[in-house]
């Protein structure tokens, strides 16, 4: 852990860290921005379901209808493509460009874990043979490594396709993320479907012809503070699951302010960010699964006391989150009628609510259900606290 040497940088208290990052991740209030505008200040949204960057903006945008984000995907403003942590993310067509070759470092790292089933697998012709393919036209995974497999027959058939995942920057097409809608995972080229296929971004060839040299992540540091700041190094690195960003700290140094937390860490931040004061009310919300507010830090204390840490996960799976306070306080369950016309919210609080928390928990769950379920009828329900 870094500890800061200055002994004249203000330490933030927990409570501060938390109202900062709230109020930066449009949780205090809700925004009148467009969704548009919401996944791009954000960084983009947690997708490995389709649903979760719906209800992210639910919690996040003053009257969001999920209409306008699904227009988005459908207009191809926004895609759905694999960037930090390895993980599926809703991205405007333009972070799309830049995020993805900016952990193009952590996608080749990941191709070791699968070096034994590539063995004799050239990757260079891996990634020239599929986008070939999914340019040609737009297939699923299983598709992708039944094709490679005909080039490369002794290979692992997983490991192909992640190959060529790890290789390319492949993009979810529609009607995939579209709300209310089913569809599979089909893959194409974020230059296909993006309609730059004969002029591609300048950044993303520059990555991709030289190997996975990185883009260097100076702007995309001072985009993560102003979205998810005050923060350290180690901080922004677990966003991304990148490594060796202390140069690019060092770099914006002069132009950042620097804080220290409870436990001596340093942190960074952008001098005209919103620091609300440690008592400014936060209203509850919810959160769907794999909300970015609670993966993007090393340290997330800030958002998760220490006696529900790890209370939000059950092996492989990730529960819907409620927050109280601005802590996580909850999980939560929503199901629907088949019909769509009834719906129940089943709230699982960790600890007991006040009366006036009970209260305030019900109504922003009436908001919930009423703006993203077509019910005409609907139920609350308070599960028993379980320690």
């Amino acid at each position: 852990m870094t500890k800061t040497t200055t002994s004249a940088a203000r330490v933030l208290s927990t409570r501060e860290l938390n109202r900062a990052t709230l109020d930066r991740q449009l949780l205090l209030r809700r925004s009148a921005v467009s969704a548009r505008d919401a996944v791009e200040h954000l960084l983009g949204l947690q997708a490995q379901n389709v649903k979760p960057p719906y209800f992210a903006l639910a919690a996040r945008i003053d009257r969001f209808a999920p209409e306008e984000l699904s227009a988005l995907m459908a207009s191809r403003e926004v895609v759905r493509i694999v960037t930090m942590r390895s993980t599926i993310h809703t991205h405007t067509a333009d972070d799309c460009l830049t995020l993805r070759p900016l952990v193009q470092p952590a996608r080749d790292r990941e191709l070791n874990n699968f070096r034994d089933g590539l063995a004799g697998v050239d990757l260079d012709r891996l990634a020239e043979l599929s986008r070939e393919l999914v340019e040609a036209q737009p297939r699923t995974m299983k598709q992708l490594r039944e094709a490679l497999l005909t080039e490369w027959p002794e290979a692992d058939p997983r490991a192909l396709a992640v190959a060529a995942r790890c290789k390319l920057p492949l993009v979810q097409v529609t009607p995939r993320g579209l709300w209310r809608q089913s569809g599979q995972v089909v893959l194409t080229t974020a230059e296909k479907w993006l309609g730059r296929l004969t002029e591609p971004s300048p950044k993303l060839s520059a990555v991709l012809e030289q190997g996975g040299t990185p883009i260097a992540p100076d702007a995309t540091v001072l985009r993560y503070l102003a979205a998810f700041g005050p923060a350290s190094v180690r901080d922004m690195q677990t966003w991304a699951g990148l490594t060796r960003l202390r140069d690019a700290f060092e770099r914006l140094r002069p132009q950042l302010v620097t804080f220290r937390d409870e436990h001596g860490t340093e942190l960074f931040d952008l001098p005209d960010a919103p620091r609300p004061a440690p008592d400014t009310p936060a209203p509850p919300r919810f959160l769907p699964e794999f909300d970015n507010l609670l993966l993007s830090h090393a340290d997330r204390t800030r958002v998760v006391r220490a006696e529900h840490k790890g209370r939000s996960w059950k092996a492989n799976q990730a529960f819907c989150t409620l927050l109280v306070d601005g802590f996580l306080a909850g999980v939560w369950r929503l199901e629907e009628s088949r019909d769509g016309a009834a719906a129940t919210l089943t709230i699982q609080p960790f600890d007991a609510l006040t009366r006036v928390q009970r209260d305030e928990v019900a109504a922003e769950g009436e908001r919930m259900l009423k703006a993203m379920t077509e019910a005409s009828s609907y139920d609350i329900r308070f599960g028993t606290v379980v320690a």
